[in-house]
């Protein structure tokens, strides 16, 4: 058992991996005492992560249109030490999962190697990968990460209309190589126009090459979708709109685990207005500079895989106390603090989703307000719209 104490009680994570939230007082029978994290009310906004997205290479021979990162077949891969030495200062930081990703992370031999790294550290590694490169030795050298995630946009052409390439074939190999490893995986998805509608489909062919979990992702403008493709291939407000009930048709229709990306969260807002539920079922929005950071190929920290980079790195944005860099990282803090703008200071579920999509905001609106996508911003933007068009009516 490993755990670390929060300002409601702590986390533990349990010997097969499972996280648990304990409160105060089931915290102090199991012998953890809280000290200042427990006195201090505003070490809940600045708390430390949970999850680190490192990206352990930027190279990748894929050209994905849609890479956030924007990765090349010549892009970096640091060196085993570096990646192990960030590892280390994670561990100390207190988190608990590390997803390796990139580019691609197949690039790199000592793929494996890191991973039992990770584990000797404490840390449980997870894995993102398009497939590329997976053989039989590979997918064996796979079993120290708790769960590799494929790729897998679509059956056949559908992953080249959202991919730019012809990946279907590769990331089904991928999933058949790894089942027959015994290694667990599941799927990422990432919801577009094209995408959405086959969602069924897919999820019923990933279940049949062994898959055990569903990731639903939000198409983001970061990397090469950071321009105006971005508006013709995200989902469609009508697709928005529908994603609610297509989740629960989907929950109904497969043995998948589905788990819906934080940024998707404010996306079921006009669907769903019980934050309580969605928290008891693991649903949570932007944790971003939170309980959420992603390392960078250059060690810096970001508040998310998809954020700026901010001036803190790594290897010591943990040390200091109330000084750290993580603390006091003007970028980090920027990314974290939640906004009072209406409509989501107002909105139900505020607490979980956190007001939406910081990238997806920043994009569209040049700012970390309120998410320009979501159901109840569109409606409030339309309102007040509508109501400054009758103003200016009257006025003339």
């Amino acid at each position: 058992m490993r755990a670390r104490v929060e300002p409601f009680g702590a986390w533990v994570r349990l010997d097969d991996g499972t996280l648990v939230a304990i409160d105060r007082s089931a915290a102090e029978r199991l012998g953890l005492a809280g000290g200042v994290v427990w006195r201090d009310a505003e070490t809940a906004r600045r708390a430390r992560p949970l999850e680190a997205h490192v990206a352990v290479t930027s190279r990748c021979g894929a050209g994905c249109k849609g890479c956030y990162l924007d990765a090349r077949p010549d892009g970096e891969s640091p060196p085993f030490e570096v990646i192990t030495a960030r590892l280390a200062a994670l561990a100390a930081a207190g988190v608990f999962t590390v997803a390796f990703g990139g580019g691609e992370p197949l690039t790199r031999p000592d793929l494996g190697e890191l991973g039992r790294a990770a584990r000797r550290l404490g840390l449980v590694p997870v894995l993102t990968t398009s497939g590329i490169g997976m053989t039989n030795e590979r997918a064996q050298e796979l079993a120290s990460f708790a769960q590799v995630n494929v790729s897998y946009d679509g059956e056949g052409a559908a992953y080249g209309e959202v991919r730019g390439w012809e990946g279907a074939r590769i990331a089904e190999r991928a999933m058949r190589l790894l089942a027959e490893a015994g290694v667990p995986f599941g799927i990422n998805v990432v919801l577009t126009q094209k995408t959405f509608d086959a969602l069924p489909e897919t999820a019923r062919r990933a279940a049949s090459l062994g898959a055990r979990e569903l990731q639903l992702l939000r198409y983001k403008p970061a990397g090469r979708a950071a321009d105006v493709s971005y508006l013709a291939t995200r989902l469609s407000p009508a697709q928005v709109d529908a994603l609610g009930p297509t989740l629960e048709a989907l929950f109904a229709t497969t043995n998948l685990a589905i788990r819906v990306d934080c940024s998707l969260v404010p996306l079921l807002s006009g669907h769903v207005r019980d934050a309580a539920a969605l928290a008891r079922f693991g649903v949570l929005g932007c944790e971003a500079g939170r309980y959420l950071a992603a390392v960078r190929i250059d060690g810096a920290l970001a508040p998310c895989s998809f954020a700026p980079a901010a001036d803190a790195r790594a290897e010591d944005a943990w040390q200091g106390g109330a000084r750290a860099a993580w603390a006091t990282d003007t970028t980090l803090e920027a990314w974290r603090a939640p906004h009072d703008a209406e409509p989501c200071r107002s909105c139900e579920i505020r607490s979980v989703c956190r007001g939406g999509c910081r990238v997806v905001a920043t994009h569209l609106g040049g700012a970390l307000g309120p998410d320009p996508e979501c159901p109840r911003v569109r409606a409030h933007h339309a309102r007040t719209q509508s109501a400054e068009e009758r103003a200016r009516a009257g006025d003339a």
